[in-house]
């Protein structure tokens, strides 16, 4: 009798130890490294070795280095939170004075922040708490010194004296002699105006991202203005003058830049109303998005839309069903100048 065991044992053996898995197959764990000399990119890279949080932030640069090289793509940014008080603003602007983003959808605050900075104010470095005082009396502490706290940031109450003046001098005369202007029409006129006097008092700091979407022709839409400092000013100036923001307008404007785009792609930062209103676009198109990297510390259990994953958007028909697509659970301002830094690395 002949013993065939060895030999379906040696097959075995030539196949991988194959036992009839569907799911797995032999994919080992590599090892990143962390040495003296590494760039950014080539961090990222490495990351691809290991598994998960790394392995999930290699795939969003690999998609968004993807989605910022391909020529035919229309890029759509949200981006939420306090991102420009963070110091976050120049990883934005210099995207998009370099062409990597074509529309920028945004907070009141975030433009608020910006214009502060354009027009010569600063952010501060503070601190989450005093450990001499309780948690209350530090935030009292604060209120009596007329500084605002963001997380661990601080911003002197007189920047917004200063904003108000700008915007009543600089931005919302121009606009008086429409009957209603767009949100779009405001950002575009707050970006002249942020460069405008910039350069004409010298200020030291970067002109900003309205700015550099003025001057790049690139639309910010703010789908949620009034909820803002900046909303705030636009509002009580039109109490006394011939000034009225038309809400609904940028639909139209938008939605034909996403008809137009032969590919688009959009990336994330952060949830909110930025997040769902670039999303949303793709619903009164033919089309969704073909690129989609997320940024976000919301989970999905929450619910919420913040925390909602790219794949759920894919069952809206706001993804294309065979859509390149990441996501990375971690705060924006580690990550996004990361994968920033690790796309344009590859790209340029």
């Amino acid at each position: 009798m002949t013993d065939t065991s060895d030999e379906e044992h040696g097959d075995a053996n030539e196949a991988g130890h194959d036992h009839g898995r569907e799911e797995f197959s032999e994919d080992p764990v590599g090892h990143t490294r962390a040495t003296a000399g590494m760039t950014v990119g080539e961090l990222v890279e490495s990351y691809g070795e290991a598994g998960i949080g790394a392995a999930d932030v290699h795939e969003a640069g690999d998609v968004l280095a993807e989605m910022f090289g391909d020529e035919d793509c229309t890029v759509f940014c949200s981006l939420a939170g306090a991102m420009v008080p963070a110091g976050m603003r120049r990883v934005v602007s210099d995207l998009i004075r370099d062409g990597y983003i074509d529309v920028l959808v945004t907070t009141g605050a975030n433009l608020t922040h910006d214009t502060i900075e354009a027009i010569g104010g600063k952010h501060h470095h503070g601190r989450t708490h005093d450990p001499e005082r309780s948690a209350r009396e530090h935030d009292e502490n604060l209120r009596d010194e007329e500084v605002d706290r963001i997380y661990n940031v601080y911003l002197p109450q007189e920047h917004f004296a200063e904003f108000e003046g700008h915007l009543r001098d600089d931005v919302f005369p121009a606009l008086e002699a429409h009957d209603s202007v767009s949100i779009a029409d405001l950002t575009r006129e707050l970006g002249r105006a942020n460069a405008e006097v910039n350069e004409r008092e010298g200020v030291a700091e970067d002109p900003g991202v309205a700015a550099a979407a003025y001057e790049s022709d690139v639309p910010i839409y703010c789908p949620a203005v009034q909820d803002s400092v900046l909303g705030l000013q636009a509002w009580m100036y039109g109490q006394t003058a011939d000034f009225t923001l038309d809400a609904l307008a940028d639909m139209t404007e938008l939605t034909d830049l996403a008809f137009a785009a032969d590919d688009a792609g959009c990336l994330l930062v952060g949830g909110g109303v930025p997040k769902n209103f670039t999303l949303q676009t793709m619903l009164v198109t033919p089309r969704a998005y073909d690129y989609a990297v997320q940024i976000t510390m919301d989970p999905e259990a929450t619910g919420g839309l913040s925390g909602a994953t790219l794949d759920e958007a894919r069952s809206w028909g706001k993804l294309e069903k065979d859509a390149r697509n990441a996501s990375v659970y971690g705060d924006a301002t580690v990550m996004l100048p990361m994968l920033v830094s690790a796309a344009r690395e590859r790209i340029e």
